[in-house]
């Protein structure tokens, strides 16, 4: 078995300013994502500027911080943050939700298109392989703040935990000293899947041109189907538990209208009627998709 490395998740300390890897990994996961997008648009085939897509970095920011954290409070820790609304802000410490990112970049996505006047399938298409970078970063951060681990398991890459440190107590069955029984990364499982072979999937699936709302909707799809997996062998949080069956989670509650959503855009976009009107000149209440 291996034993969890105890990375420090603060790291710089200096007087009262402190920095958290945690939210290091979600720099690095903005950066990288705007890295990938800047190489899209060196293409002929993409009509945006560096200056809009600097716009549509700030726009994604706020997306998925403002939406990660208002979901995470709202899907997971309700009861929680009404009776302690000032840890609302500490989000250091994790405490995001992927599907509340979702809908916060949904929705500044929609509010840019229509400041652009772009539509609003073409903008989410176009950022749709970034994201996995920042996916990827960010499940990397959960692994260093050590949560969301997985079940206890016998596989030779499973993790034993420190007791001795009080972030790993729910995992020890209380215990202060020692280390816990073995358990599955399912952080690091989720950073393979929804992180690296999402990114090769989607660069690849794009790198032609493809009907609008395909590339939407194959992330889709694969985000729900990965996380959904995954769910199975990681722990559900303890303020919630399993729902229902002795296994359902609130994350494969969630996940699954990412799954049936990405196949309905899927057969949509592939459909041969909604491939004809694409071939149409493009009317303004057309623009909208």
């Amino acid at each position: 078995m291996l034993y969890y490395p105890e990375i420090n998740p603060i790291a710089l300390k200096i007087g009262p300013f402190t920095v958290h890897w945690y939210g290091i990994m979600y720099l690095i996961g903005f950066v990288g994502g705007w890295g990938v997008l800047w190489l899209r648009i060196r293409k002929p085939c993409w009509n945006w500027t560096s200056e809009q897509l600097s716009d549509l970095l700030f726009y994604v920011v706020l997306g998925v911080v403002l939406g990660g954290r208002i979901g995470y409070v709202l899907f997971y820790n309700l009861p929680f943050y009404v009776t302690h609304p000032i840890q609302i802000f500490e989000m250091w410490d994790g405490g995001m939700s992927f599907h509340g990112g979702l809908l916060g970049v949904l929705l500044a996505m929609w509010l840019y298109s229509r400041r652009h006047n772009r539509g609003f399938f073409e903008v989410v298409d176009f950022i749709a392989p970034a994201v996995p970078i920042g996916l990827g970063t960010g499940r990397i951060g959960n692994f260093i703040n050590g949560e969301l681990w997985g079940k206890v398991s016998n596989l030779p890459w499973a993790m034993q935990l420190p007791c001795h440190e009080t972030r790993f107590w729910r995992y020890c069955d209380g215990a202060v000293t020692g280390y816990s029984q073995p358990r599955q990364p399912s952080q690091l499982y989720e950073a393979f899947l929804e992180g690296l072979v999402m990114f090769v999937v989607l660069w690849w699936f794009s790198a032609k041109p493809r009907p609008r709302m395909a590339v939407s909707g194959l992330f889709a799809l694969l985000y729900g189907v990965f996380r959904f997996g995954v769910e199975f062998v990681r722990l559900p949080d303890p303020q919630l538990g399993y729902l229902a069956f002795g296994w359902l989670t609130m994350g494969q509650v969630l996940s699954l209208p990412l799954i049936l959503g990405g196949i309905l855009l899927l057969k949509i976009s592939y459909s041969s009627k909604f491939k004809r009107r694409q071939e149409l000149p493009i009317r303004a209440s057309d623009r909208r998709l």
